[in-house]
């Protein structure tokens, strides 16, 4: 415990008229929560895929478990013990948990793929994580929060002793969250090393012992998480003192422009009421689940747009699959849901 695992220094990066690593260090030790902290952009994402393969550096030194490697591949960087959980999933949809999960190093009995060995073993690696998950359903009839669950699961049966958990909690429950801090409490007792990047900074103070922090792609210092204060690292993070936090600012409203009055729609969303005027953003708040997509998606339908179609445009919450111009994936969506509407719009 508590030995150095990952050591990293003078790591450099470049993009074609971007430099995102400038001479970077990071060292991550056996037993510990990690977390990289930093402004988007700030470079903690690239540093990451260069310790998990997935880019090159262009400079720099960098030893796992003492052992010093040149560039590694993600394959070489998975038998070297380092497993990612990126913040975009990435899964076959199509395919099912087990599947997934044993993606590129299937169990085989001779050469026919062992399809009940794969779902025992996704089975179990699930149970002890407390997941409940079916591992013959297939992922991409999952909700985002368990395909979260199920990378997790993945990148855990690599028996990897590095974890890298970039934005864990984006797409989790208040449960799901809880239940992920449970499984970093219990791999940290079993000597993992985790490096942990994400934005909620309210969720440090349950799992993190050091906080390495970053800034325009360089390194700006490392400490004891209980050591410093919020305001010490949202300092470090932004380059300067934060006074205010949220900082009260006069909007000029203009005329009315949308109006939602009464709105029903499937069995969740009841009675919505809302308005939109010129100059203004109106936000919907929420835990997943409450409600907030399925609000506005009949607002989003072609049939109720009609005439509103030329000033009403839509950017989905799976912006990969469904973009912004793509009338087939509207359609295929508006297909998939049938809704029953009680509502004024104006």
């Amino acid at each position: 415990m508590n030995e150095v695992i990952v050591s990293m220094d003078n790591i450099c990066k470049s993009f074609p008229g971007v430099k995102a690593l400038d001479h970077v260090k990071f060292e991550l030790r056996s037993g510990e929560v990690m977390a990289l902290l930093g402004e988007n952009g700030a470079g903690k994402s690239t540093l990451m895929k260069i310790l998990s393969g997935v880019y090159t550096r262009d400079e720099g030194r960098m030893e796992i478990f003492g052992k010093e490697y040149g560039d590694l591949t993600p394959k070489l960087a998975q038998e070297a013990g380092v497993a990612i959980i990126h913040q975009e999933l990435n899964m076959c949809k199509h395919l099912s948990v087990s599947e997934n999960m044993f993606l590129g190093r299937e169990k085989c009995k001779g050469i026919v793929l062992s399809n009940a060995e794969m779902d025992a073993e996704a089975a179990r690696i699930l149970g002890e994580l407390k997941i409940d998950i079916n591992p013959k359903q297939t992922v991409g009839d999952l909700p985002v929060s368990k395909q979260q669950m199920v990378e997790i699961a993945k990148a855990l049966s690599t028996n990897a002793r590095i974890l890298i958990m970039d934005e864990p909690t984006s797409a989790l429950t208040a449960k799901e969250i809880d239940d992920l801090f449970r499984i970093i409490k219990d791999l940290k007792s079993k000597g993992c090393g985790i490096v942990y990047i994400s934005h909620r900074l309210e969720e440090l103070a349950h799992i993190v012992d050091r906080v390495t922090i970053m800034r325009d792609g360089q390194y700006i210092t490392s400490m004891n998480f209980k050591d410093t204060t919020m305001d010490e690292i949202i300092a470090g993070m932004v380059g300067r003192e934060i006074k205010e936090k949220f900082p009260r600012v006069s909007c000029k409203v203009g005329k009315k422009i949308f109006e939602v009055k009464n709105l029903n729609a499937g069995k969740m969303v009841r009675d919505i009421n809302f308005s939109l005027y010129e100059g203004e953003i109106v936000g919907f708040a929420g835990l997943m689940g409450a409600g907030r997509t399925e609000t506005t998606k009949p607002i989003k339908q072609d049939e109720l747009c009609g005439a509103l179609q030329s000033v009403i445009k839509c950017l989905k919450e799976n912006r990969r699959e469904n973009d912004l111009t793509d009338s087939e994936s509207r359609q295929r969506e508006g297909e998939r849901n049938v809704w029953r509407l009680s509502a004024k719009m104006v």
